[in-house]
């Protein structure tokens, strides 16, 4: 077969190209109706970028389109990367994405966001060559080179898509309920709740992919209530409502707040009850107050959902360490919580107590339960 031919893109402002662009940065500027003169008279590097970025989405979802684009391989510093992955964001997942980039080695949620990008560090600096980095690009093109001619991954599975939402301590439901589930013929994609596994998931819910959703850990709720570093934003718990797709929903992990080692707990929560998970992880427990609050929002989310709907409210324990005994058990921080979501949950919303904690094997039962049987009465 044919190999790929290579599409330049400038996206620079700066100066003229090293080498000629198939496509200059003028048409990339002209794509959102910019200009790049006037972008480079101007000297303000910040707008020069966002406005770059958005022209590099354009151009690189109209190549896709028009079949031209196989996959995307980019260098930058955090200007490049920033441009770089706006593109990269914009082109469906599977298509192979990649940047080598200084940012590599930073905080990159914000430049993955729900996307499938693979970041290379850079290691030095992009500027310029030197025997490390044509190593390093070289490599960065070989890989694309073998992503976008490999041979298609055939469709194994055609199953009807669940997705399920997990953390660690609530893995022994999640991984019950998918059993049973997949036993019945779906394929569940399981999200790791940690800020950006909950904006993939409500992102493949908002596609159209899922089906429907067993969203058993809400925990990233206490993280945008509280300030904890694993929140998924304010529309987490809203995707599968406006779709209207069946959603078996519950309280799993809303005892905790997650930080980073413990030293990283802002000072204002010295006197707080903590646990350190590893040395990486410390959590907090959530008082009564915000397990109101977070009822309240649970429940007025969900009453907006215009598909079947149904929350399993686990007396026993939300999570692996909230039961009796655990170091985040507190019955009045429960009890808060379960006042709240039931006053706020409206008609639509099917609440199904059950005297068991979220990891008993009864519970997980009856959401994969619930949840096939809606999916059914809905095929």
């Amino acid at each position: 077969c044919a190999l790929p031919i290579a599409i330049v893109v400038d996206c620079g402002t700066a100066g003229p190209p090293v080498i000629e662009p198939d496509i200059p940065a003028s048409e990339v500027a002209a794509a959102v109706g910019a200009d790049v003169a006037a972008l480079t008279a101007a000297g303000d590097r910040g707008n020069a970028v966002t406005t770059m970025a958005r022209g590099a989405e354009v151009i690189a979802t109209r190549l896709h389109a028009e079949g031209r684009l196989d996959g995307l391989l980019a260098i930058g510093g955090s200007g490049g990367t920033s441009i770089a992955s706006a593109a990269a964001r914009a082109l469906p997942i599977g298509v192979p994405k990649m940047i080598v980039s200084t940012m590599a080695a930073s905080d990159t949620r914000s430049i993955i966001g729900q996307s499938d990008l693979i970041l290379a560090a850079s290691v030095v600096d992009v500027a310029g060559l030197n025997s490390l980095s044509r190593r390093i690009f070289a490599n960065a093109a070989a890989a694309m080179a073998g992503m976008v001619t490999a041979a298609p991954v055939e469709a194994a599975d055609e199953r009807p898509l669940l997705a399920a939402s997990m953390f660690g301590v609530t893995t022994p439901s999640v991984t019950q309920a998918r059993e049973i589930l997949e036993g019945r013929g779906y394929e569940v994609l399981t999200f790791h709740m940690t800020g950006t596994g909950g904006q993939s998931m409500e992102a493949l819910i908002d596609a159209g992919f899922i089906r429907g959703v067993l969203d058993v850990t809400t925990t990233e709720l206490c993280d945008e209530l509280v300030g904890g570093e694993l929140t998924a934003g304010p529309n987490r718990l809203t995707a599968a409502g406006r779709r209207g797709i069946p959603q078996a929903v519950s309280l799993g992990a809303l005892d905790m707040v997650n930080f980073g080692p413990r030293e990283t707990v802002p000072k204002q929560f010295d006197d707080r009850t903590l646990y350190v998970h590893n040395d990486q992880i410390t959590l907090m427990r959530t008082t009564p107050e915000e397990c109101a609050a977070l009822g309240r929002e649970v429940g007025e989310k969900l009453s907006a959902a215009t598909g079947p709907t149904a929350l399993f409210i686990p007396l026993k324990g939300v999570s692996m360490i909230a039961v009796e005994g655990g170091p985040f058990h507190d019955a009045a921080a429960d009890e808060a919580l379960f006042d709240a979501v039931r006053g706020a949950c409206g008609s639509n919303v099917e609440v199904i107590e059950l005297d068991l904690d979220v990891n008993d094997p009864a519970f997980s039962q009856a959401m994969a339960d619930w949840l096939s049987a809606q999916l059914e009465a809905t095929a």
